[in-house]
C-alpha cells in the first residue's frame, strides 16, 4: 500500500552517479531506520507498535480531517474494503471516529479520537528523543552530513508522492 509509484516507467534505468547496489542500500537503510525507530518509540511509549497500514491511516485522518472511507481508500492507493476493514479495527480500538456524512448517510467520515492524538503525540515525541539521542552519538562529522541530507531526503520522500492519486 502506498509503495507504487505510478506517474512514469521506473523499470531498470540506470541513475547517473548512482549505481543500482546503492541505490539498493538506500532504500534499505531507510527502511531499516523507520522499522528501528518505530518499534523503540513504541516500546518507550508502552504501546504495541500498530500495524503500519493503521499508522497510515491514522496519519492520513490527521492531515485530512473528516475524509470518506472512499478518498482514504484512493489517496493510500487501498482497495476500499480494506480500509474498510482497518477503520473498523482503529474505531473499535478507540482510535478513529467513523460518522455518517448528514448529506449522503451512505458516506462514512473519519476523524482521528482525541485518544489517538495523544498516541501520535506520544509516539512522536519518542521518535524525535530517540533519533536525537542516537544522532548526538554520531561525530560532529557524521552529525552535520545526516543534518545536512535531511532537505535532500524529505525531496526525495516528496519525487515519490503521486501528486494527483485519485485523479
Amino acid at each position: 500500500m502506498g509503495d507504487t509509484v505510478a506517474t512514469e516507467d521506473v523499470t531498470a534505468r540506470p541513475v547517473p552517479g548512482l549505481d543500482p547496489a546503492s541505490t539498493a542500500a538506500l532504500g534499505a537503510v531507510v527502511g531499516e531506520l523507520h522499522r528501528r525507530l518505530r518499534r523503540v518509540a513504541a516500546r518507550h511509549a508502552n504501546c504495541l507498535p500498530l500495524p503500519e497500514a493503521q499508522v497510515e491511516l491514522l496519519l492520513l485522518v490527521r492531515a485530512h480531517p473528516d475524509v470518506s472511507v472512499k478518498d482514504a481508500a484512493c489517496r493510500l492507493r487501498a482497495a476500499p474494503n480494506t480500509v474498510s476493514t482497518l477503520v473498523r479495527d482503529l474505531v473499535a480500538a478507540g482510535l478513529l471516529h467513523r460518522e455518517c456524512a448528514p448529506a449522503d448517510r451512505r458516506t462514512a467520515r473519519l476523524r482521528l479520537t482525541d485518544a489517538a492524538r495523544a498516541r501520535i503525540a506520544d509516539h512522536e515525541q519518542q521518535r524525535a528523543a530517540l533519533l536525537g539521542a542516537a544522532v548526538s552519538r554520531l561525530s560532529p562529522e557524521a552529525r552535520a552530513a545526516v543534518v545536512a541530507a535531511t532537505p535532500y531526503l524529505t525531496r526525495l520522500a516528496d519525487l515519490l508522492d503521486d501528486p494527483d492519486p485519485c485523479g
